[in-house]
């Protein structure tokens, strides 16, 4: 029995790496031609760019590994079907469990590398990434200049324009910065920007220059100009590497977002505990309201309450009436600030869980791909990539779907990330469980075999 694993698995292995090196190529192709424009006109060496897209791999290996795994089972399992070798085995006595057990393991194991890459070497690759991204957006900044926006990122300059016609920039507006003894101003028409190996320059035209002393405000000169050049050495805008500690949820490890979600908790109890003392304190009770609605609900009973209190004189009324308008306020304060940190804490929340779904799901894909595979009986690449692209299309839906409602504090993070999954794991087990009775839940039939079966003697 040792020799039918090693089989099954060695079915397997090759159609993984063929589909994951296909598939990667894709995202690749397609991400690097909407980032193209980031490396033109930076003045970059080849090595930052091989850089900035293989840390970009990252995300599309982590995207690219669970349709892999779908897509070679479709394929191993299509292929052992349509050469009658399952029907062989089965006769053999082997049952199709025992055929899908080392497909289960060779996902299992995908499934435990795919989680180490997700949670120790995919955010540190997205971080340096972003960080990249940063520093590479920031060299020569004139080529990325919109109108209406200040660019402040020029050494010894700010600047803003009114408009763009092509080239030309129009109604050009600089200034000095303030650690400038002197003020400069500088007022043009129009102005285009050229750059060289070592250096960018700015032509500006038809303007005037005004400098004022900060030291002596008496003194002040105003220059006209019909053409004026400012050189910018390109030494200045030379790619500068950041090195900072702020970290987005993705480029977060596993063990960065526990701690970032317990202070969040820690953040809200907190709250919750400040506000039940003021309510307490009050109106005596000792009651937390879920939301809000409820606090005014309950507020608005205690206020019914003290009016009808006829031992309370006119200014003590007045007074907890008082109180409890100021109450209100902090309430709606404190619950708008509750909610703050359940969708931070969420957003963490979700991306741990998103972290070990997505692998989880190359275990369930196995499930879902062997009896596919064994239906369709095509071991081609074309069939086994339609099956599979369209059934990971609805699952990332789904997952997509999830992560939003979870972010968004309608369901929670665990029921978004993992309902897509469940519903997977019921379609994996109801052809499973069909494929070990022999007995076929869909019925595939491609145009090919019906005009086969048209032409057989009757």
């Amino acid at each position: 029995m040792r020799l039918l694993p090693r089989y099954i698995v060695r079915e397997l292995i090759l159609p993984f790496i063929f589909a994951l090196g296909i598939i990667v190529f894709i995202l690749f192709i397609n991400f690097f031609l909407r980032a193209v424009d980031r490396f033109l006109g930076k003045g970059l060496d080849l090595f930052t760019i091989l850089e900035y897209l293989f840390l970009n791999l990252a995300w599309i290996v982590a995207l690219a590994v669970p349709m892999a795994v779908l897509i070679a089972t479709l394929m191993a399992f299509g292929r052992l079907s349509e050469d009658n070798e399952i029907n062989a085995l089965r006769s053999s006595g082997i049952s199709f469990l025992t055929i899908l057990r080392p497909a289960m393991l060779f996902g299992s194991a995908v499934c435990l590398m795919l989680i180490f890459f997700n949670t120790l070497i995919l955010p540190e690759m997205n971080f340096h990434a972003r960080l990249l991204a940063g520093d590479i957006r920031k060299m020569r900044p004139g080529m990325d200049i919109e109108p209406g926006h200040f660019i402040d990122n020029i050494p010894d300059y700010s600047m803003i324009i009114r408009g763009k016609n092509g080239n030309l920039m129009e109604d050009v507006r600089i200034f000095s910065k303030e650690s400038k003894e002197v003020q400069t101003s500088i007022y043009s028409k129009t102005g285009e920007l050229s750059t060289l190996d070592d250096a960018i320059i700015l032509s500006l035209y038809d303007g005037e220059i005004h400098e004022l002393d900060l030291k002596n405000f008496s003194n002040y000169r105003r220059i006209n100009f019909e053409k004026h050049i400012i050189t910018i050495p390109a030494d200045d805008l030379m790619l500068n590497r950041r090195d900072t500690a702020n970290r987005s949820d993705r480029e977060m490890t596993l063990g960065l977002m526990v701690e970032k979600k317990q202070k969040y908790a820690e953040r809200k109890q907190r709250v919750e505990e400040r506000l039940q003392n003021t309510i307490n304190k009050v109106t005596g009770l000792e009651i937390l309201p879920e939301n809000f609605a409820d606090a005014q609900k309950m507020l608005n009973r205690y206020k019914e309450e003290i009016k009808q209190d006829t031992s309370l004189t006119a200014a003590q009324l007045r007074l907890k009436e008082r109180r409890i308008r100021s109450l209100e306020r902090q309430a709606k304060n404190e619950f708008r600030l509750i909610g703050s940190y359940i969708r931070s804490g969420n957003k963490y929340a979700v991306e741990i869980h998103k972290k070990f779904s997505l692998p989880i799901a190359c275990i369930l894909f196995v499930l879902v791909g062997a009896p596919l595979g064994t239906l369709s009986q095509k071991g081609g690449f074309a069939v086994a990539i339609a099956l599979g692209f369209g059934f990971f299309l609805i699952y990332y839906i789904f997952l997509i779907g999830g992560e939003e409602m979870a972010d968004r504090n309608i369901v929670s993070p665990m029921i978004g990330m993992w309902t897509p999954n469940v519903i997977l794991a019921f379609f994996g087990g109801y052809l499973t469980l069909h494929s070990v009775r022999e007995r076929a839940p869909i019925s595939m039939k491609w145009p090919w075999q019906n005009s086969t079966e048209d032409n057989e003697p009757k």
